[in-house]
C-alpha cells in the first residue's frame, strides 16, 4: 500500500556560501518560489527551512509517487543550474525521498505565507 503522504527533501550546505546568501534565499522564496509552488498539481505542500550558515532546504510533500518521482527526476537533472544552487554557489548535498509518517495541525492552525 502506498503511503498517503510522500516526502522529498532537497538540502544545500551554506558552509562557505557567499555572505548575505540567507537573505537572498529568503527574498527569492518570498518573491518568486512561493508563487511557483502555490497550487502546483501533485504537490500537497512545500516548506522552506534554513539554519543560517549551515544549510537551506526545501521540504516537499506530494500526493502521489508519480508526482514525486517526476519532480525529483526533473529537479535532479537541472540541480546545478537551479536558482538555489546559483545563489549558494554549489549543488544540493542531499536529494532524498521519504515517507511522511504523520501530520498534526496545531490549535493555532496552518498558515501559508511567502515569508514568516
Amino acid at each position: 500500500m502506498e503511503p498517503a503522504v510522500l516526502g522529498l527533501t532537497i538540502r544545500w550546505s551554506l558552509v562557505g556560501a557567499p555572505e548575505g546568501v540567507e537573505e537572498e534565499l529568503a527574498s527569492f522564496v518570498a518573491e518568486t518560489s512561493h508563487a511557483r509552488f502555490t497550487g502546483m498539481a501533485g504537490l500537497r505542500w512545500k516548506t522552506w527551512r534554513m539554519v543560517r550558515g549551515e544549510w537551506f532546504e526545501g521540504s516537499y510533500v506530494f500526493a502521489t509517487s508519480e508526482a514525486r518521482e517526476e519532480f525529483q527526476r526533473t529537479f535532479t537533472e537541472g540541480a546545478a543550474e537551479s536558482p538555489g544552487s546559483r545563489m549558494i554557489g554549489s549543488s544540493p548535498i542531499l536529494v532524498e525521498a521519504c515517507d511522511i509518517v504523520a501530520v498534526a495541525e496545531g490549535w493555532d492552525g496552518f498558515t501559508a505565507a511567502p515569508r514568516v
